[in-house]
């Protein structure tokens, strides 16, 4: 949600704290223990962590302030056993060597702009081209590699906080964004981001990156679990995988998941969008009945294990990604236990402003002008189905 306000509150209470933190559950024998003490090291002249929060329930997840990365997520299964649904690394070494959006939280600016440039208040501005011709979630080095100060608020949330500065990737403006990430007994963890424009005009986009495996094992396909998006229309992409500026009817191609689907049911189709992502990498319009208000986007369940993730955002959009950036690759794709992340053997499912806004005057607007707030939220609901 975008406003022009002279004034907001940035306190959140905190959450109240749990009355035990070391629930015994039953534990997949294949997750893999996480210790703070293997994510405890300097970058940039910043002390980097690992933080945990937990619910009543057993549910415990766990994120480092390098790039507000998500690393773990426990969840449990129909049986009631719990495993890790996030792609993630043992220590901050292995996370600062792999794949770089994993669990991230992005910005300046999150997803595609096309040709790595845009005009902003009659000035041109370049970015640096790290996606082919494109720029990628922020540049070089956007929020996914920096140190974010941060603070535990209580035992189920943490609050982090990093300052964009003018010129920084070469964007406009000071902007400030604070993230708390929040988890509540119905096993709902929330993102909830505010951010302000100080001194220029600006954009801003940004999502969070989680690559998930429902059952547990990034060594197996995604291709089995049923997805839904809450979408009539998509953007189709180009070449290069930058939006074309068209909203495409979902209806009667592979890329309709308005009712629940395989992953992997079309994802082979003879269909031009298909073959230039590799599989799903697009942009879906969330169909919303209030603009900025928290609504469903999408799903997922996994039949095996039961467990079924939705998607609630204020964003306008999400992009539904099938993992075809990983392949086992043994210096990007070592996670927790040293198992190698599978070729789609996650998925991510990315709610945030439309890619290409800036130079697309007919989307969205992401453009903050001095003064201007911008804030937004994504909740992952956590569930077993029959």
């Amino acid at each position: 949600m975008r406003t022009t306000t002279t004034a907001i509150i940035l306190a959140t209470a905190g959450l109240s704290a749990l009355a035990s933190a070391n629930q015994t559950v039953k534990l997949s024998t294949e997750t893999h223990e996480l210790k703070p003490e293997n994510f405890q090291k300097v970058v940039d002249g910043k002390p980097v962590s690992l933080y945990a929060l937990r619910n009543h329930k057993g549910m415990v997840v766990k994120i480092t302030n390098y790039g507000a990365k998500i690393e773990q997520i426990l969840v449990p299964d129909r049986q009631g056993v719990f495993a890790d649904v996030a792609l993630g690394f043992d220590n901050i070494d292995a996370v600062m060597a792999g794949q770089p959006s994993m669990g991230a939280f992005v910005g300046r600016y999150a997803n595609r702009i096309g040709n790595a440039k845009f005009t902003l208040a009659g000035q041109d501005y370049q970015l640096a081209a790290n996606n082919g011709t494109n720029s990628l979630h922020g540049g070089a080095k956007g929020s996914r590699f920096q140190v974010f100060n941060a603070r535990q608020l209580s035992d189920d949330s943490v609050e982090m906080w990093y300052v964009f500065r003018d010129g920084e990737e070469n964007y406009p403006g000071t902007l400030p964004v604070r993230v708390v990430y929040a988890l509540n007994d119905q096993n709902e963890l929330s993102i909830d981001w505010t951010a302000t424009a100080v001194d220029k005009t600006t954009v801003a986009n940004f999502t969070g990156h989680t690559f998930f495996n429902l059952a547990g094992d990034p060594t197996t396909l995604n291709s089995d679990y049923r997805i839904t998006v809450n979408a009539d229309k998509y953007l189709p992409i180009d070449k290069n995988l930058a939006p074309t500026g068209d909203l495409a009817d979902v209806a009667g191609t592979p890329m309709d998941f308005r009712k629940a689907k395989a992953f992997g049911q079309d994802i082979g189709q003879d269909f031009e969008q298909l073959k230039l992502a590799n599989g799903y990498d697009h942009h879906y319009v969330i169909k919303r009945n209030k603009e900025g208000a928290l609504e469903f986007a999408a799903s997922a369940l996994d039949p095996k294990s039961g467990r079924y993730l939705e998607v609630w955002t204020t964003e306008p959009g999400i992009q539904i990604f099938s993992g075809n950036n990983l392949s086992a690759d043994p210096k990007l794709d070592a996670g927790k236990g040293g198992k190698l992340f599978a070729f789609r053997g996650a998925f991510c499912m990315e709610p945030s402003h439309f890619p290409d806004s800036p130079n697309k005057a007919h989307f969205p607007s992401t453009t903050l002008k001095p003064g201007d707030w911008y804030s937004g939220k994504i909740v992952y609901k956590f569930s077993v189905k029959p």
